[in-house]
């Protein structure tokens, strides 16, 4: 990730650039809206996470990391090991096609067309929700070689030696996260009327 920062505010050098491993799912509130729900999200920015963790309500965990890339071919060597954690995740893939626009009512439009995300802030037991704005996601296949299943593990999923199902890459995209609201029956949903899922959304005012 990079040139993270509060909306409206400059990035910050040391700051604003750091690498993230995350494990997630989608799901739907009791008004219908789809997102994100993130189970955890490791990364290589201590005051980054302190911040996320404060703002954002997410799960984010102190992390190693690295990621190299080949000029050639595209492949990444991507390493991880969280804090408190004596061993190193590794995967190891590339892209195997162009990327392009993900088309409706595909398994990729489902994964990555969302516009929302959820959190759950354990110590006052309530529920908070950010709208996310970006560009639609160019996507395309890639092969692993390497994998890891510990951020699934530690997630509390039990899939030791179960291969990836799916794989893609995606090119990057710049990301807007609106400030977290907390999430009531009578939440306005005014900028999403008559969108749904994976349709692109104006940027709130």
């Amino acid at each position: 990730m990079e040139g993270v920062r509060p909306r409206g505010l400059p990035a910050v050098w040391g700051l604003s650039n750091f690498l993230e491993l995350n494990v997630r799912t989608y799901v739907h509130d009791a008004q219908g809206r789809p997102g994100v729900w993130f189970y955890s999200l490791d990364a290589n920015q201590w005051l980054a996470v302190k911040i996320a963790r404060a703002l954002f309500h997410l799960p984010y965990e102190h992390a190693t990391m690295a990621a190299t890339v080949d000029a050639q071919t595209q492949a990444v060597d991507y390493r991880s090991r969280r804090q408190g954690q004596a061993t190193e995740s590794r995967f190891y893939y590339r892209p195997v096609e162009a990327a392009r626009l993900a088309v409706p009512g595909t398994l990729e439009f489902f994964l990555v067309e969302r516009y929302r995300l959820f959190a759950w802030d354990a110590r006052g037991e309530r529920l908070f929700t950010g709208r996310v704005h970006h560009a639609p996601y160019e996507i395309g296949a890639a092969e692993v070689s390497k994998w890891d299943d510990a951020g699934l593990s530690l997630a509390g999923f039990d899939c030791e030696g179960r291969a990836p199902e799916h794989v893609s890459v995606a090119r990057p995209v710049e990301v807007g996260v609106w400030p977290m609201e907390r999430v009531t029956a009578r939440a306005s949903t005014r900028y999403e009327r008559g969108q749904g899922l994976g349709a692109a959304v104006p940027t709130p005012s």
